[in-house]
């Protein structure tokens, strides 16, 4: 099903968000030529390198039995080939409250034995440097990490606003990653049960195949000066910059 029009917002509401977009590393580089290939048709444009894209997946738990917040079990990263860099897990640094089991396909013996967090935490932040983030919620994936990344670098396919409004949703209304893919992809996610590795490897490129698939249009919008996504919630504005 082809997209439907939808007016976006400019880049510069994202100054909400405290953005600083004046860095040349922050700006595509647009193609000046169309070269055509061996049939006559001309090439799709790319505005970035395929090595320019990381995609981004966390896994967390619970800690605190009253406030309950979340804290990383899991992170796995992929180039835009779905590639793996990095897939591991993350020895919990507070008393686990609830391994959201049912969600997750965790258990205590899969985080016991696993690398510290500020170990993960610099091998993430290392990987993510100067690249764009591809992913579902990133401000949550940024928020468990303790990181933070310049938003224009980042394309969630939660706030993706075509997506939204080709499912007949309303402009403030999240949907979730299965039906993105299920609608748009044809295919089901989350089928793997209690196999965490599985899980968490599939959502990362199932959310990177979801950008690929309209990665043209998504970059030509913001190349053109707006910004196709909805902002990400304002209370996780430190994890942009």
């Amino acid at each position: 099903m082809a997209l439907q029009p939808v007016l976006y917002p400019s880049l510069f509401q994202l100054s909400a968000l405290a953005l600083d977009m004046s860095s040349s590393a922050n700006t595509p580089n647009y193609s000046t030529s169309s070269p055509a290939n061996a049939g006559g048709a001309s090439r799709a444009q790319r505005y970035f390198p395929p090595e320019r894209y990381v995609a981004a997946q966390a896994q967390y738990v619970y800690y605190g039995v009253v406030s309950r917040l979340p804290m990383v079990a899991r992170v796995t990263l992929t180039d835009y080939r779905g590639t793996v860099l990095l897939d591991t897990y993350v020895r919990p640094t507070q008393p686990v409250c609830d391994y959201r089991t049912a969600q997750t396909g965790l258990q205590p013996h899969h985080l016991a034995e696993a690398p510290v967090f500020i170990d993960v935490q610099r091998q993430v932040a290392s990987i993510i440097k100067d690249k764009i983030l591809v992913g579902y919620a990133l401000w949550e994936f940024l928020s468990v990490m303790g990181l933070s990344h310049p938003a224009i670098n980042t394309r969630d396919t939660a706030l993706f606003m075509s997506f939204r409004r080709t499912l007949g949703h309303k402009p403030n209304t999240m949907v979730p990653l299965e039906t993105l893919v299920k609608h748009f992809m044809g295919r089901d996610i989350g089928q793997n049960g209690d196999i965490p590795r599985l899980e968490q490897v599939e959502r990362a490129r199932a959310a990177l195949d979801l950008f690929r698939s309209c990665e043209q249009t998504w970059e030509g919008i913001i190349a053109s000066g707006a910004w196709p996504c909805a902002l990400p919630p304002t209370e996780y504005r430190q994890c942009f910059t």
